[in-house]
């Protein structure tokens, strides 16, 4: 990945998590936090990933982020400077979920 990609990267999380802390209104007791971002090399595209706390309002989540998405980039739009603005995609982060279940897996197999 190219240093320029790096820092794009890093600029979209920050200022995705702004717009969503400030600017969405959410239940609460459900925290979000950005754990990735992936910006495609030609800049047209980034896949946010996410963690959601708790677990169990991970559809409430991704139905209100569906819903704002034109919110969340309009605003994305105006805060970056750059020719091309990407397309955001949100997708749920699960590798806390496979560590998880891997260490319980491990756990199960030092018992037997």
């Amino acid at each position: 990945m190219s240093h320029r990609i790096s820092k794009i990267n890093e600029l979209i999380k920050q200022q995705v998590a702004e717009i969503i802390t400030r600017e969405l209104s959410l239940k609460p007791g459900v925290f979000i936090t950005i754990s990735k971002v992936d910006t495609s090399r030609d800049l047209r595209y980034t896949h946010i990933f996410i963690s959601i706390f708790p677990e169990k309002e991970t559809n409430y989540i991704l139905e209100t982020l569906r819903k704002e998405i034109y919110f969340i980039q309009g605003k994305l739009n105006k805060k970056l400077f750059l020719k091309i603005v990407p397309k955001i995609e949100f997708s749920v982060d699960t590798t806390e979920l496979n560590a998880d279940n891997i260490e319980k897996i491990l756990n199960d197999i030092k018992k037997d």
